[in-house]
């Protein structure tokens, strides 16, 4: 999944970034709302994470002009504010869930594996192509009861092709799916990725499913 957090407090957001990322997701941040705001505009995200004060635009605004804009990505508001009115507040201005201020980064984990259940394209902790299967809590993949670890950025490649299955995919898609807004990938970056991927899958008889369209970017054609 891809993660929008908007976080003004950098001794919070620090560490909320770098459990998520090591979790596996990718997580554009941002320090108030107006970042937020252009950020929205510019990707769509499949969860938002979002503190309710912020500089130049509220958190509560902010969800509110997410739901006017016909945008349907779950939001997990953050607040210190722990009152069941304030509660009933954020939840009606469209937030999904709310978790106090400060959140144990334990439960934060397991709501947003909760709220990623209702992305419209999740299918579960596994996704399976053929007889491919991709564990995504474990970062392993498994065929013919082989199974291989990789590591995160790996998985991540992995579960954005297994995604768009047989579809020709650009190196600008996959670098902005994959890496987060504001960091540029040196430009061999992606093919020592697919490289090392390929590496991976080829203990699984699969190295061959990533096919190169030359002049136009990858593709995942499995092979039954």
């Amino acid at each position: 999944m891809r993660i929008l957090l908007v976080e003004d407090d950098l001794e919070q957001l620090e560490p909320l970034q770098g459990i998520l990322s090591e979790a596996g997701y990718i997580v554009d941040a941002a320090e108030d709302g107006e970042i937020a705001q252009w950020l929205i505009s510019q990707k769509d995200y499949d969860l938002l994470i979002v503190d309710w004060m912020l500089p130049t635009i509220s958190g509560l605004d902010l969800c509110r002009q997410y739901r006017l804009s016909g945008k349907n990505a779950p939001v997990l508001m953050l607040t210190a504010k722990d009152t069941t009115p304030d509660k009933v507040i954020g939840l009606d201005a469209g937030a999904d869930d709310y978790l106090v201020k400060p959140a144990d980064l334990v439960e934060l984990l397991a709501r947003v594996r909760a709220l990623g259940r209702r992305v419209p394209n999740w299918q579960g902790y596994s996704l399976r192509i053929a007889d491919l299967q991709f564990h995504l809590a474990e970062l392993s993949v498994e065929r013919s009861q082989v199974k291989v670890e990789l590591s995160p950025r790996e998985g991540q490649l992995l579960e954005y092709l297994m995604r768009h299955p047989n579809q020709v995919l650009t190196r600008t898609q996959i670098e902005d799916a994959l890496w987060e807004y504001g960091m540029e990938p040196e430009s061999n970056a992606l093919t020592v990725l697919i490289r090392k991927l390929r590496q991976r899958l080829q203990v699984l008889g699969a190295e061959d499913w990533i096919r190169t369209v030359y002049g136009m970017g990858y593709r995942l054609n499995p092979q039954e």
